[in-house]
């Protein structure tokens, strides 16, 4: 296993915990606010953090397992040389897709953080926090989608099941 795909599998990891902190934080917030009358500042908003940092740290392990929606129904009946075509063509448009989305979402964050925006909540996050999980998901993405399409240009494709480790 590469260091590269050590490092989605870890990222897998911190999107599982993020994950957990996100719903620790908003069960949380529900005790406090109905029984104690006690609302937080913090815990909405820390949430929603952990759950956009989760979800885009973990795409690239999702597109490497193959835990995205796919559609096989005509695909699966193709021979296995359209389907690594198919494959192929399908890696291409997340490449590119992700590539896009870097770049803008680079000027995003980044314009963000030069003016120092921040949430305007009683937390007041800089928002340049939020927005980095955009480039820097969609960049380990993109590396992944271009890792898919080479191994199905080689003819190393395996069916989702065996994705399972």
């Amino acid at each position: 296993m590469s260091v590269f795909s050590k490092g989605v599998t870890g990222l897998a990891w911190l999107a599982a915990c993020l994950f957990v902190a996100a719903g620790v934080m908003l069960s949380y917030e529900v005790i406090a606010r109905y029984f104690f009358v006690r609302p937080t500042i913090w815990a909405a908003e820390l949430s929603q953090v952990c759950l956009i940092w989760g979800t885009l740290i973990a795409a690239p392990w999702c597109l490497r397992q193959r835990r995205h929606i796919r559609i096989t129904a005509v695909v699966a009946r193709l021979p296995k040389r359209a389907r690594l075509a198919a494959e192929s063509l399908a890696m291409a448009a997340v490449a590119a897709f992700s590539a896009v989305v870097v770049v803008y979402g680079w000027s995003i964050f980044f314009d963000s953080f030069q003016r120092g925006r921040t949430t305007g909540s009683l937390l007041d996050l800089p928002v340049w926090i939020v927005e980095l999980a955009v480039p820097f998901g969609f960049a380990v993405l993109l590396v992944q989608a271009v890792m898919e399409m080479v191994r199905a240009l080689r003819g190393k494709i395996a069916p989702a099941e065996a994705h399972d480790t």
